[in-house]
């Protein structure tokens, strides 16, 4: 039974495998292509191949190969590319033809029965057949489209396994396989770490190509761009296979090296140790002609650019880092310190006594990372010679002249003393710390250096053997702590912290306590920050009872109040919260034991409380006003610390306010200091109102009690507590009441019966209830606060600023001047919070119109009506007050310059804008209008960037609004040359004091030149003008011939010209228009006769050299032409006033054309 069903199997297989033959075959080809996809496991083919016999074997590779020279005898491989042109062109998706997929089909089967037979080759066959297929499918391979790429990856596999199995005619399908798998290496979006090690499976494939010959320079291009690969350099096979290269060929490596190079911007510092790796490995493996030029080439090259390259070029700590590994692998590959030292000889030490500093410092950098840089062939006697030289060139960078040298020097020195400490002689290493730490940490001529010290000595505080020097020597640089430079004091505190971290020496011996407290007291933030760091354990260590806590707070306020401050401003940095709010119930414990003590003394008669600190009951008393003062502080200080950590725990902030809360209330009739009343005040606006009840219902009464022109300090913290519990609308009712009983006394009491008041006769302050209202609208959060009351208050608010313009209407006017007590500069500062408060509640209640911009337009429309109406009348009287003026003026000054803010925060609309254009025309309109000229031009500057910027209206009214603002500005420079004319004095000062808003209007106008033409050219002609015309009025009141020398620069024009001048040549697009403009109305005869040419003549001398020639010499050129007219002028007398500007013009254009 058992010989009948084996005989049944081997028939079974024998059928299968002649079915198989059978199939493989161009009459076939259907057949053959089912079977192929109906047997796709690898393994069932693979089974069969195994069981076919050698001569089985022999005839399907020739059946193999001739069905493949058939289908391909029949269907040319250019016919392929041909029919894919044709879909290209058809400029439509085609689907591939039957034939094509068939033929596709039978290719890709041939492929995979080849590639299966490979792994059945042995000695004993002859597969030469099976070459001659290999060797047809790798020729085909360039015919086949993108949309293969299922086939080409079966035929590279195919050609890769003959490489690995060593088979005959393995060079030229090894080939194939490694050009084909380091193209796909080098697809940056598919490429896998898998291929990159298949890659490195062929490298050996390389040796087969011919450097020399031109069908290797595609794969030369390749191989480069693995170089610049990322995924290559960093994967370990990759980075064998680029090792690998620099072995190909000498004239390659210098490509590869040249490669590398333009790279080195592009690569990141991380990626240098992987590049050097390359090279290392390159250089381990060589010999001969080819290690000389990695070394020379390659290794030497990069030190000499270590060396040379700029310190501000991004290549160079790049080369660094690359050069960097080669040091570390001196110290641990046998031939690197000998490398090393034959490559570096010729060019360091010369290098290092290089004239430019910047070279030798790279040097510096350089030898002290090699250092030791040795021959380890030489003898003893050679060896010490050398290192001796090497200490020498050591101090000689300490004391090298230039700081940047010194610098590197003193880290040179820091990082070889601490590695070879044990090895360096005493007397040496004594030396150069005294070099150190008693020179350089002096040099007056450089932070940079003294930085240095103090940056690199914690480098040497890494060897415990150095502490012992060390901390004989440190002391003498105490007073570094006081160095005039930040960085040298947050360097110096910096190793005071390395001193501690490492306990080689008490950091108090060093620098005593009060020199740390009294920097900690007066530094900036970076340096104070590291004091606290510093000083933490000692006087806030965590570790330790809490009542200990209290004493070193104590002990830190008796030694420096203000650093104890500073000290707890920092501190919630170093510890959690929790130990910060700890520590404020242990201050509120000690001053509940400093009231208890001081009552139990009065009455003698009770033990103290169980909140008694015992160890400071000797110590501390309520008398010690100032520690008392400086414990509150700190608690308000450590509160503050911690006020988003307790929003974020509501227990533990719950906690804390009722503790605080319960002792408030003692604290306030105990404390009566002014140092601890705003501590305690401030403790108070921390909690809510109900918690503290009899002070928050008195916070309104201290306000009202103040007296005028009370600091700020006295009512700023009483304003804060009202804003933090929401009851800024009680400061409104009172601040209302004042400005009330002043501007409109009450005639009947109905109204106020019904409002709930504190009915107490006080005093009316309204100078006093400005302050509360300015610094409610100064402090943002206030602000905040303020415009969150009910509407009707805010509205009564402003009503009642409003009506200080009655006040201001009847000062203007000199009547009923003592009817109120109201004096010019209350009301004019009501009238200004009037103002800025409309802009506010605009912005806050913008959703409900144009209402309190509305205000500002009536406020605009008042000033027309009755403020400049009074600045003519005064004009006219010679007899009127001048402060009725100054009055007008201040009223503009103030209107002007809010509704500037309002403008520029995107509040005015159009309307707004156009009526205020017509306020300032009206201002401009009084021979005293230009004290407002600075704020004016500010105005016109917003004006248009609003108008272009923020499309507030068509582009007719944006026509309009420009229009009008290059009338303004004309009227501001006409107004400027009256008032130069009639009162110079006044007129220079006024000069001076519009050339940064003009300058700032002008640029503006310049930089929407192409959206606003119109204006930009209205303002540069009207700048011409006024130029042109003041330096011809000039010319013609010349009575001698030195008036009439032609200027050198803008200080010898007249004081108008000059300053226009100066503004714009401070701009090269503002000169550019201006000298077009100037052509322009040479050229349209605007500019006509010999004085206006001259003065033209001025403009192109004082602009020469400050735009590109062929302009000015274009105008030169013109105005010869036109002066030219004039010749008859120069047969005049010489004394006539014509020649002599005709002459000096045709002197000064024919320097300009002919220089």
């Amino acid at each position: 039974m058992a010989s009948q069903i084996k005989d049944f199997r081997e028939k079974q297989i024998m059928t299968r495998r002649e079915a198989f033959l059978q199939v493989v075959s161009i009459d076939t080809v259907e057949k053959f292509v089912n079977y192929m996809q109906i047997h796709k496991d690898p393994f069932d083919l693979n089974e069969l191949l195994q069981e076919l016999p050698r001569k089985q074997k022999e005839a399907l590779w020739e059946r193999l190969t001739q069905l493949t020279t058939q289908i391909l005898i029949e269907n040319p491989v250019e016919g392929w590319q041909r029919i894919e042109d044709e879909s290209d062109d058809d400029d439509m998706e085609v689907e591939q033809s039957p034939k094509m997929k068939q033929i596709i089909a039978v290719i890709q089967g041939v492929t995979t029965v080849a590639t299966a037979s490979i792994s059945v080759v042995d000695e004993n066959i002859n597969y030469k057949a099976l070459l001659e297929c290999a060797l047809i499918l790798n020729g085909i391979l360039y015919a086949l489209s993108e949309s293969e790429k299922a086939l080409q990856s079966a035929i590279q596999h195919l050609c890769a396994m003959w490489w690995e199995k060593g088979l005959e005619g393995k060079e030229q399908l090894g080939k194939t396989a490694f050009i084909m798998m380091l193209r796909k290496s080098l697809k940056s979006k598919t490429v896998t770490g898998a291929d990159i090690v298949r890659l490195w499976h062929l490298h050996q494939t390389l040796l087969f190509f011919d450097y020399d010959l031109e069908e290797s320079n595609e794969v030369k291009d390749l191989l480069l761009q693995c170089f610049m690969s990322v995924n290559h350099i960093k994967k370990e096979e990759g980075r064998r296979f680029l090792s690998f290269l620099l072995s190909w060929n000498v004239n390659f490596i210098k490509m590869i090296h040249g490669t590398i190079k333009n790279q080195l911007q592009c690569f990141s510092k991380s990626l240098m140790a992987y590049i050097a790796e390359i090279y290392f490995r390159a250089w381990k493996k060589s010999s001969g002609e080819i290690l000389e030029i990695l070394e020379v080439n390659c290794i030497q090259d990069f030190m000499h650019h270590g060396i040379h390259l700029p310190r501000s070029s991004p290549v160079h700590p790049k080369v660094r880092e690359l050069l960097s590994y080669f040091h570390k692998q001196s110290k641990v590959r046998q031939g690197v310190e000998e490398m090393l030292y034959r490559l570096y000889q010729p060019i360091l030490w010369r290098a290092l006594k290089a004239r430019n500093s910047e070279v030798r410092s790279n040097a510096a950098l350089l030898f002290v990372e090699a250092f030791p840089i040795r021959d380890p062939h030489f003898n003893n006697e050679d060896m010490d010679n050398e290192i001796q030289r090497q200490f020498e060139e050591l101090f000689s960078l300490l004391e090298d002249p230039q700081p940047l040298v010194r610098s590197t020097g003193v880290l040179g020195v820091s990082k070889i003393t601490s590695k070879y400490w044990e090895m360096i002689p005493a007397t040496i290493l004594a030396e150069l710390l005294k070099k150190l730490i008693g020179d350089l940490a002096f040099d007056v001529t450089s932070a940079d250096v003294r930085c240095s010290v103090f940056k690199c000595l914690p480098i040497i505080l890494d060897n415990k053997l150095s502490h012992p020097l060390l901390e004989q020597l440190l002391p003498t640089v105490k007073y570094s702590l006081h160095d005039n430079s930040e960085k040298v004091r947050v360097a110096f505190v910096d190793m005071l912290l390395k001193i501690k971290a490492l306990r080689a020496a008490k950091f108090w011996k060093i620098c005593p306590m009060e020199h740390l407290l009294t920097r900690l007291e007066v530094d900036s933030r970076p340096v104070s920050r590291r004091l606290v760091n510093l000083l933490f354990n000692s006087f806030l260590p965590v570790n330790q009872p809490e009542e200990v806590w209290c004493e070193r707070c104590v002990t830190l306020i008796q030694m420096n109040p203000a650093a104890a401050r500073k000290f707890y401003r920092h501190a919630y940095e170093y510890t959690a919260p929790t130990n910060i709010a700890k520590l404020m119930l242990t201050i509120r414990r000690c001053l509940n034991a400093c009231i208890q003590k001081e009552i139990k003394e009065m009455q003698d008669d009770e033990e103290s409380e169980k909140e008694n600190i015992s160890i400071l009951n000797n110590v501390l008393s309520i008398n010690d006003v100032a520690t008392m003062a400086s414990l509150l502080e700190i608690t308000v200080i450590l509160w503050r610390s911690i006020h988003k950590a307790l929003d974020h725990n509501e227990e533990a902030k719950d906690y804390t306010i009722r503790k605080f809360a319960i002792v408030l209330p003692e604290y306030f009739k105990v404390f009566k200091d002014d140092r601890c009343i705003i501590p305690l005040v401030i403790l108070a606006s921390f909690m809510p109102a109900s918690a503290v009840p009899t002070f928050s219902c008195g916070v309104i009464s201290k306000l009202r009690n103040l007296e005028k022109g009370a600091d700020e300090n006295k009512y700023s913290i009483l304003i804060d507590c009202l804003c933090r519990w929401g009851q800024v609308g009680h400061l409104i009712e009172l601040i209302c009441d004042w400005m009330s009983d002043e501007i409109t006394p009450r005639k009947s009491n109905t109204a106020s019966e019904r409002r709930v008041h504190i009915q107490v006769t006080h005093e009316s302050k309204p100078e006093l209830a400005l302050d509360y209202l300015e610094y409610l609208l100064t402090q943002s959060m206030n602000r905040d606060c303020l415009l969150s009351v009910h509407k009707k208050k805010l509205n009564q608010l402003l009503k009642v600023l409003g009506a200080a313009k009655e006040i201001l209407v009847s000062i203007m006017k000199g009547t009923d001047a003592g009817s109120h007590s109201f004096n010019q500069a209350t009301a004019i500062r009501a009238f200004t919070l009037y103002c800025r408060l409309s802009i506010h509640l605009q912005h806050k209640f913008s959703s409900e119109g144009k209402v309190y911009l509305s205000h500002l337009k009536e406020t605009g429309a008042w000033i027309e009506s009755h403020v400049l109406p009074s600045i003519l009348i005064h004009e006219r009287e010679d007899d009127v007050l001048e402060q009725h003026i100054e009055v007008s003026q201040l009223i503009s000054q103030a209107y002007l310059t809010v509704c500037k803010d309002a403008i520029m925060v995107g509040l005015g609309d159009s309307e707004f804008q156009a009526h205020l254009l017509d306020v300032t025309l009206s201002i401009m309109q009084t021979e005293r209008g230009c004290f407002c000229i600075p704020t004016l031009l500010c105005v016109l500057k917003e004006i248009i960037e609003a108008s272009l910027t923020q499309n507030i209206g068509t582009d007719e009214e944006v026509a309009t609004f420009l229009h009008a603002v290059q009338a303004v500005f004309q009227k501001i420079l006409e107004c400027v040359a009256r008032r130069l004319r009639k009162w110079r004095e006044e007129g220079l000062q006024l000069i001076y004091s519009i050339q940064s808003p003009l300058g700032e209007f002008i640029y503006t106008v310049q930089h929407w030149h192409s959206s606003c033409p119109t204006v930009h050219r209205g303002v540069l002609s009207t700048l011409l003008a006024a130029v042109v015309v003041e330096i011809s009025h000039t010319l013609r009141k010349a009575s001698n011939a030195e008036e009439l020398a032609p200027p050198e620069s803008t200080a010898d024009l007249p004081p108008l010209s000059g300053s226009l001048m100066t503004v714009i040549i401070k701009s090269i697009n503002v000169v550019r228009s201006f000298l077009n403009e100037l052509m322009e109305c040479i050229i349209c005869e605007e500019i006509e006769g010999i004085i206006s040419i001259t003065a033209a003549a001025y403009i192109v001398v004082i602009i020469k050299g400050k735009h590109k020639a062929s302009l000015v010499k274009d105008i030169a050129h013109t105005l010869q032409k036109k002066l030219m007219d004039f010749r008859e002028v120069a047969m005049e007398e010489s004394s006539s006033i014509e020649r002599t500007l005709y002459e000096s013009s045709m002197k000064i254009l024919d320097g300009i054309l002919n220089p």
